[in-house]
Protein backbone atom coordinates (compact mmCIF):
# COMPACT_ATOMS: atom_id res chain seq x y z
CA UNK A 1 0.00 0.00 0.00
CA UNK A 2 1.40 3.40 -1.02
CA UNK A 3 0.36 6.37 1.10
CA UNK A 4 1.26 10.03 0.62
CA UNK A 5 0.37 12.60 3.27
CA UNK A 6 0.35 16.39 2.90
CA UNK A 7 0.55 18.86 5.74
CA UNK A 8 2.85 19.75 8.61
CA UNK A 9 6.08 18.31 9.99
CA UNK A 10 6.75 20.13 13.26
CA UNK A 11 8.62 19.77 16.52
CA UNK A 12 6.33 18.30 19.19
CA UNK A 13 7.00 19.13 22.82
CA UNK A 14 4.98 16.83 25.10
CA UNK A 15 4.29 17.81 28.70
CA UNK A 16 2.70 15.15 30.90
CA UNK A 17 1.23 16.39 34.17
CA UNK A 18 0.24 14.32 37.18
CA UNK A 19 -2.15 17.08 38.27
CA UNK A 20 -3.60 20.32 36.96
CA UNK A 21 -1.53 23.37 36.04
CA UNK A 22 -1.16 25.84 38.89
CA UNK A 23 -1.67 29.43 37.75
CA UNK A 24 1.30 31.58 38.71
CA UNK A 25 3.26 28.65 40.17
CA UNK A 26 5.00 25.37 39.27
CA UNK A 27 3.74 21.86 38.63
CA UNK A 28 5.86 18.73 38.29
CA UNK A 29 5.86 17.16 34.82
CA UNK A 30 7.47 14.66 32.48
CA UNK A 31 8.51 16.04 29.10
CA UNK A 32 9.65 14.72 25.74
CA UNK A 33 10.27 16.19 22.29
CA UNK A 34 10.40 14.86 18.75
CA UNK A 35 8.81 15.06 15.31
CA UNK A 36 5.09 15.72 15.02
CA UNK A 37 2.39 17.29 12.88
CA UNK A 38 -0.75 15.50 11.80
CA UNK A 39 0.35 14.53 8.29
CA UNK A 40 3.79 13.43 9.50
CA UNK A 41 2.22 11.36 12.30
CA UNK A 42 -0.05 9.50 9.87
CA UNK A 43 2.88 8.78 7.54
CA UNK A 44 5.05 7.47 10.38
CA UNK A 45 2.37 5.10 11.68
CA UNK A 46 1.61 3.88 8.15
CA UNK A 47 5.31 3.10 7.64
CA UNK A 48 5.40 1.25 10.97
CA UNK A 49 2.47 -0.85 9.74
CA UNK A 50 4.33 -1.81 6.55
CA UNK A 51 3.08 0.78 4.07
CA UNK A 52 5.23 2.66 1.57
CA UNK A 53 4.83 6.12 3.14
CA UNK A 54 5.74 9.58 1.87
CA UNK A 55 5.30 12.97 3.55
CA UNK A 56 4.97 16.17 1.53
CA UNK A 57 5.31 19.56 3.18
CA UNK A 58 7.42 22.66 3.68
CA UNK A 59 9.87 22.33 6.58
CA UNK A 60 12.20 24.78 8.29
CA UNK A 61 15.78 25.53 7.36
CA UNK A 62 16.95 25.41 10.97
CA UNK A 63 18.20 22.96 13.59
CA UNK A 64 14.68 21.87 14.53
CA UNK A 65 13.83 21.21 10.87
CA UNK A 66 16.93 19.08 10.40
CA UNK A 67 16.05 17.12 13.53
CA UNK A 68 12.45 16.35 12.58
CA UNK A 69 13.24 15.48 8.94
CA UNK A 70 15.95 13.05 10.07
CA UNK A 71 13.67 11.52 12.69
CA UNK A 72 10.87 10.99 10.18
CA UNK A 73 13.23 9.37 7.67
CA UNK A 74 14.52 7.09 10.42
CA UNK A 75 10.93 5.88 10.81
CA UNK A 76 10.90 4.80 7.16
CA UNK A 77 9.10 7.79 5.66
CA UNK A 78 10.24 9.57 2.48
CA UNK A 79 10.28 13.33 3.14
CA UNK A 80 9.54 15.63 0.18
CA UNK A 81 9.11 19.37 -0.19
CA UNK A 82 11.00 22.65 0.10
CA UNK A 83 13.25 23.48 3.04
CA UNK A 84 13.04 27.16 4.03
CA UNK A 85 12.00 29.37 6.91
CA UNK A 86 11.29 28.46 10.51
CA UNK A 87 10.15 25.12 11.90
CA UNK A 88 6.83 25.18 13.74
CA UNK A 89 6.48 23.93 17.31
CA UNK A 90 3.49 22.31 19.02
CA UNK A 91 3.25 22.10 22.81
CA UNK A 92 0.93 19.29 23.93
CA UNK A 93 -0.10 19.18 27.58
CA UNK A 94 -1.33 15.74 28.64
CA UNK A 95 -3.24 15.44 31.91
CA UNK A 96 -5.93 13.11 33.27
CA UNK A 97 -6.10 11.08 30.05
CA UNK A 98 -6.73 14.08 27.80
CA UNK A 99 -4.55 16.61 26.00
CA UNK A 100 -4.53 20.30 25.15
CA UNK A 101 -2.38 21.71 22.36
CA UNK A 102 -0.83 25.08 21.53
CA UNK A 103 0.37 25.18 17.92
CA UNK A 104 2.81 27.38 16.00
CA UNK A 105 2.96 26.04 12.42
CA UNK A 106 6.01 28.05 11.38
CA UNK A 107 6.77 27.81 7.66
CA UNK A 108 4.41 24.90 6.91
CA UNK A 109 1.45 26.98 5.60
CA UNK A 110 3.71 28.56 2.96
CA UNK A 111 3.74 25.39 0.82
CA UNK A 112 2.50 26.40 -2.65
CA UNK A 113 1.25 24.46 -5.69
CA UNK A 114 4.48 25.36 -7.52
CA UNK A 115 6.46 23.46 -4.85
CA UNK A 116 4.85 20.14 -5.77
CA UNK A 117 6.22 17.38 -8.00
CA UNK A 118 3.32 15.36 -9.48
CA UNK A 119 5.38 12.18 -9.05
CA UNK A 120 5.10 12.52 -5.26
CA UNK A 121 1.40 11.73 -5.58
CA UNK A 122 1.75 8.42 -7.42
CA UNK A 123 0.09 6.52 -4.58
CA UNK A 124 -2.98 4.54 -3.55
CA UNK A 125 -4.22 7.14 -1.06
CA UNK A 126 -3.42 10.82 -0.55
CA UNK A 127 -4.18 11.82 3.05
CA UNK A 128 -4.54 15.56 3.68
CA UNK A 129 -4.51 17.18 7.08
CA UNK A 130 -7.40 19.58 7.60
CA UNK A 131 -4.94 22.14 8.93
CA UNK A 132 -3.76 22.41 5.32
CA UNK A 133 -7.10 23.95 4.33
CA UNK A 134 -6.98 26.79 6.84
CA UNK A 135 -4.55 29.14 5.10
CA UNK A 136 -3.11 30.01 1.70
CA UNK A 137 -1.03 29.07 -0.16
CA UNK A 138 -1.04 25.56 1.39
CA UNK A 139 -4.80 25.24 0.81
CA UNK A 140 -4.24 25.65 -2.93
CA UNK A 141 -1.33 23.20 -2.71
CA UNK A 142 -3.69 20.65 -1.13
CA UNK A 143 -6.14 21.08 -4.01
CA UNK A 144 -3.36 20.68 -6.58
CA UNK A 145 -2.07 17.59 -4.76
CA UNK A 146 -5.53 16.03 -4.91
CA UNK A 147 -5.63 16.57 -8.66
CA UNK A 148 -2.19 14.97 -9.07
CA UNK A 149 -3.22 12.01 -6.90
CA UNK A 150 -6.47 11.40 -8.76
CA UNK A 151 -4.55 11.52 -12.06
CA UNK A 152 -2.64 8.52 -10.68
CA UNK A 153 -5.89 6.77 -9.71
CA UNK A 154 -5.56 7.47 -5.97
CA UNK A 155 -8.29 8.10 -3.44
CA UNK A 156 -8.19 11.27 -1.34
CA UNK A 157 -8.79 11.23 2.40
CA UNK A 158 -9.07 14.19 4.75
CA UNK A 159 -8.83 14.61 8.50
CA UNK A 160 -11.08 17.45 9.69
CA UNK A 161 -8.49 18.20 12.41
CA UNK A 162 -10.23 20.65 14.78
CA UNK A 163 -13.90 21.67 15.06
CA UNK A 164 -13.02 25.09 16.49
CA UNK A 165 -11.27 26.05 13.24
CA UNK A 166 -14.12 25.15 10.87
CA UNK A 167 -15.71 28.19 9.21
CA UNK A 168 -17.45 28.88 5.90
CA UNK A 169 -14.13 29.23 4.03
CA UNK A 170 -12.96 25.87 5.40
CA UNK A 171 -16.23 24.18 4.43
CA UNK A 172 -15.96 25.60 0.90
CA UNK A 173 -12.41 24.27 0.56
CA UNK A 174 -13.47 20.83 1.78
CA UNK A 175 -16.27 20.68 -0.77
CA UNK A 176 -13.92 21.79 -3.54
CA UNK A 177 -11.47 19.07 -2.48
CA UNK A 178 -14.28 16.47 -2.65
CA UNK A 179 -12.55 13.88 -0.45
CA UNK A 180 -13.53 10.25 -0.81
CA UNK A 181 -13.00 9.61 2.90
CA UNK A 182 -13.26 11.98 5.89
CA UNK A 183 -11.89 11.32 9.38
CA UNK A 184 -13.67 13.44 11.98
CA UNK A 185 -14.79 13.52 15.58
CA UNK A 186 -18.53 13.73 16.15
CA UNK A 187 -18.27 17.45 16.76
CA UNK A 188 -16.16 17.98 13.62
CA UNK A 189 -18.68 16.01 11.55
CA UNK A 190 -21.53 18.14 12.86
CA UNK A 191 -19.86 21.48 12.06
CA UNK A 192 -18.67 20.34 8.62
CA UNK A 193 -22.18 19.42 7.50
CA UNK A 194 -23.25 17.18 4.63
CA UNK A 195 -20.58 15.77 2.34
CA UNK A 196 -20.64 13.12 -0.36
CA UNK A 197 -17.91 11.13 1.36
CA UNK A 198 -17.37 8.06 3.50
CA UNK A 199 -17.18 9.17 7.12
CA UNK A 200 -14.87 7.60 9.71
CA UNK A 201 -16.01 9.05 13.03
CA UNK A 202 -13.33 9.05 15.72
CA UNK A 203 -14.99 8.60 19.11
CA UNK A 204 -12.02 8.58 21.49
CA UNK A 205 -12.41 6.00 24.24
CA UNK A 206 -15.49 4.65 22.40
CA UNK A 207 -13.52 3.67 19.31
CA UNK A 208 -14.73 4.55 15.82
CA UNK A 209 -17.85 4.41 13.69
CA UNK A 210 -17.89 3.77 9.94
CA UNK A 211 -20.52 2.53 7.49
CA UNK A 212 -23.10 2.45 10.29
CA UNK A 213 -21.04 0.08 12.46
CA UNK A 214 -19.27 0.74 15.76
CA UNK A 215 -15.77 -0.58 16.47
CA UNK A 216 -14.93 -0.35 20.18
CA UNK A 217 -11.63 1.01 21.39
CA UNK A 218 -8.95 -1.46 22.44
CA UNK A 219 -8.23 -1.42 26.18
CA UNK A 220 -4.78 -0.16 27.13
CA UNK A 221 -2.88 1.69 29.84
CA UNK A 222 -3.04 5.28 28.64
CA UNK A 223 0.17 7.29 28.99
CA UNK A 224 -0.57 10.02 26.42
CA UNK A 225 -3.39 10.45 23.88
CA UNK A 226 -1.37 12.80 21.63
CA UNK A 227 -1.53 11.51 18.06
CA UNK A 228 -4.02 8.71 18.77
CA UNK A 229 -6.40 10.00 16.09
CA UNK A 230 -3.55 10.11 13.57
CA UNK A 231 -2.55 6.54 14.46
CA UNK A 232 -6.18 5.51 14.02
CA UNK A 233 -6.28 7.09 10.56
CA UNK A 234 -3.06 5.36 9.51
CA UNK A 235 -4.27 1.98 10.75
CA UNK A 236 -7.61 2.41 9.01
CA UNK A 237 -6.03 3.40 5.70
CA UNK A 238 -3.55 0.52 5.80
CA UNK A 239 -5.78 -2.26 7.12
CA UNK A 240 -9.32 -1.17 7.97
CA UNK A 241 -11.22 -0.30 11.15
CA UNK A 242 -9.92 -3.08 13.38
CA UNK A 243 -6.33 -2.10 12.66
CA UNK A 244 -7.32 1.52 13.19
CA UNK A 245 -8.48 1.04 16.79
CA UNK A 246 -5.54 -1.28 17.53
CA UNK A 247 -3.03 1.30 16.28
CA UNK A 248 -4.71 4.10 18.25
CA UNK A 249 -4.37 2.04 21.43
CA UNK A 250 -0.73 1.34 20.63
CA UNK A 251 -0.12 5.07 20.31
CA UNK A 252 -1.74 5.81 23.68
CA UNK A 253 0.63 3.53 25.60
CA UNK A 254 3.65 5.84 25.26
CA UNK A 255 4.41 9.54 25.24
CA UNK A 256 4.55 11.17 21.82
CA UNK A 257 2.54 11.00 18.63
CA UNK A 258 4.76 8.66 16.58
CA UNK A 259 5.79 5.02 16.92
Amino acid sequence: MRLTTLGDLLLDVIVRLDGDLVTGDDQMAQTSSGPGGQAANVASWAAALGADARFVGRTGDDAAGELVRRALRERGVEVCGPVAGRTGIVVSIAARGDRTMASDRGTAPELSPQDLDPAWFDCDVLHISGYSLLLEPIASAAGAAAQHARAHGAQVSLDASAWTLVDDAFRARVRALAPDLVFATERERDVLGELEARWVVKRGARGLQVDGRDYPAVDCDVADTTGAGDALAAGFLVGGPELGVETAARCCTHMGAMP
